[in-house]
């Protein structure tokens, strides 16, 4: 597996040092990501927040990072992630915030040091548009919204045969 260099900074150096974004097992994609956050923080059913972690990251050009909910958390509790995923470009040198939203239907806690996301670093590659007055022909064309189902009804067509 490729590994890449990145420098990472602690933003707040005086508090107790959280753990740093960590692969919890060895075929993990993502690094848990921990609430750099004073006390407990409580989050109401559907209230959202933003969480720091605590951290500044410096990616290579040519990458990114996204931000991911952790599974186990949305599943439970119905903690996740706002913007999922979220980006980190490259060029970003402030900390990374977390947009939680707490879909559950209990109040949701927070604390100090709890991993809460995750963060998948990938490659990132350019597009540059080329208009053209005609597209490829394809096999799928336009169809899209359950078009493979056997029937769709109630939309635009009435009914959509697919395969």
């Amino acid at each position: 597996m490729e590994e890449i260099r990145i420098e990472i900074k602690r933003v707040r150096p005086q508090a107790a040092p959280l753990a740093l974004p960590a692969y919890m097992t060895e075929g993990s994609a993502g690094m848990d990501l921990c609430a750099d956050i004073d006390g407990d923080l409580r989050l109401a059913p559907l209230e959202r927040t933003l969480i720091p972690t605590g951290i500044a990251v410096a990616l290579p050009m040519g990458f990114e990072a996204q931000i991911r909910p952790r599974s186990g958390l949305a599943l439970k509790q119905g903690l996740t992630m706002v913007n999922s995923p979220g980006t980190i470009d490259a060029d970003y040198r402030g900390e990374i915030q977390l947009i939680a939203i707490n879909l559950g239907q209990e109040p949701v806690v927070i604390a100090r040091g709890q991993r809460i996301a995750q963060m998948v670093v990938q490659r990132v590659v350019k597009a540059r548009w080329h208009e053209v007055s005609e597209l490829p022909v394809s096999d799928r064309q336009e169809g899209g919204f359950g078009h493979t189902d056997t029937t769709v009804q109630g939309f635009k067509g009435s009914k959509v045969q697919g395969s």
